[in-house]
């Protein structure tokens, strides 16, 4: 029998927080995926717990929409026929010059009896772009990513290991997760890779790919959820809420996986590769709790991803779920800046802000200055380590009274740390969770 690999976090209560299960799996002989049993050991349903509260309600709500719209297509179908026999063509002209009125009806009319043959052809193609332009992760090209693959994809327990890539980024912070048919594949573009090195952030990347692999092991790239969930997915509002609730869940995955990297991850997101040591991740998460523009929240609302000050809050206080509508309650911290939608009046003068920068310059801690990057072959030995930067205490802040308590939580995503979590445990709020 395999052993699982040291360190793998084992989640106490996962078994009765989880879906029920008729039999005890194998996760070490998982059998082949079919088209009722799931792309995990955990059965169609999956790991019900670790999933955000809201993604199944809006994912039952995509379904019924995309059913009835078929309902209606077939319906206008069988009358437009029927018309066309018993009345003639005029008659069909009306019917439709009505239809048309509508263009999102039209538009249903057109790409609801395509869309299967879209989604299928879409997948097949970009799958194929992969394995003819992109670098193929294996135990001999980038052994260390593929390991994250196949470790990830084992404390899920997913029957096959997906395939995973790196793809050209240009720039571009990215990864992203698909299928096509029963084959699963996870692609990093190479300029979010490049933070994986031991000079950066490999806890960071962990994350990245743990989060990856969650959204195939949770079903999100599934052929019929895809199809199921067409109409929803083009409603304002709804669809990007669909898809925030997959990446919130996706994110309990990848933190289950690899905790200690969720900081690194939320610096690269807001600072980029070379400035993510740089970022204050705490005063970032801040920001979520202490703006409440109607603005921000409009901004939210038409995100498929959730913002990142959100999701880093969210990543933070492990006690509650990520936020998807309304800002996040509590900080930790009290900014010396105000939040971004007061008045302009309750800004700093220039000489109150030099005042601030020479009060904080007398407490940064020494090598803190110089926040302008950190790039693969210099020496920063004389600078604190990134993990002490991202989490330290915002200079010139107070803490309020908002205490994040300390775990086991709701569900066995935020069970018990990574043993590589101790450097973090200030950003899961204080106390590591217990057994």
């Amino acid at each position: 029998m395999t052993i699982p690999p040291p360190g793998a976090p084992q989640h106490p209560g996962a078994e009765e927080h989880g879906a029920p299960r008729s039999e005890a799996p194998d996760p070490f002989h998982p059998g082949d995926p079919t088209l009722v049993n799931g792309s995990t050991i955990h059965g169609f349903r999956g790991q019900r717990a670790i999933r955000h509260p809201w993604e199944m309600r809006l994912l039952v709500l995509g379904v019924v929409l995309t059913i009835l719209g078929y309902l209606l297509w077939t319906a206008l179908l069988v009358t437009t026929g029927y018309l066309y026999v018993a009345e003639g063509q005029r008659t069909v002209n009306e019917l439709w010059k009505y239809v048309n009125i509508v263009p999102f009806i039209a538009q249903l009319v057109l790409i609801l009896p395509l869309a299967p043959l879209i989604f299928w052809w879409v997948r097949a193609t970009m799958y194929a772009q992969l394995r003819t332009n992109a670098v193929r992760m294996s135990p001999t090209q980038f052994p260390e990513g593929y390991r994250m693959v196949v470790e990830a994809a084992q404390q899920y327990g997913m029957r096959r290991v997906p395939d995973a890539y790196v793809q050209l980024g240009n720039g571009t912070i990215n990864a992203f997760a698909a299928g096509h048919g029963f084959r699963r594949f996870v692609v990093v573009y190479s300029d979010l890779f490049e933070i994986g090195g031991k000079v950066r952030d490999p806890e960071a990347l962990r994350f990245v790919i743990g989060h990856e692999v969650g959204h195939l092991a949770a079903g999100h790239v599934s052929y019929f959820r895809l199809v199921f969930t067409t109409i929803i997915n083009m409603i304002p509002i709804l669809g990007p809420a669909l898809s925030r609730s997959q990446e919130y869940t996706a994110d309990n995955f990848g933190y289950s996986y690899a905790p200690a990297g969720s900081p690194g991850v939320v610096a690269v997101l807001s600072g980029g590769k070379y400035l993510n040591a740089e970022v204050n991740v705490h005063e970032l998460a801040d920001r979520a709790a202490t703006d409440p523009s109607f603005f921000v929240h409009w901004v939210n609302l038409l995100s498929s991803h959730p913002v990142t000050t959100w999701r880093a809050h969210s990543l933070r206080d492990r006690s509650k779920p990520g936020s998807m509508w309304i800002r996040p309650s509590g900080t930790a911290f009290q900014s010396p800046l105000p939040p971004g939608h007061v008045w302009s009046s309750r800004f700093p003068t220039p000489s109150d802000a030099l005042a601030m920068l020479d009060d904080a310059d007398r407490t940064r801690p020494a090598g803190s200055a110089g926040q302008f990057g950190r790039f693969p072959g210099a020496d920063y030995s004389a600078r604190p380590a990134t993990r002490d930067l991202q989490l330290a205490a915002p200079q010139l802040s107070g803490r309020t009274g908002y205490v994040i308590p300390a775990g086991p939580y709701r569900d066995d995503a935020r069970a018990v740390p990574h043993p590589a979590a101790s450097d973090s445990q200030d950003w899961m709020g204080g106390q590591p969770p217990q057994d």
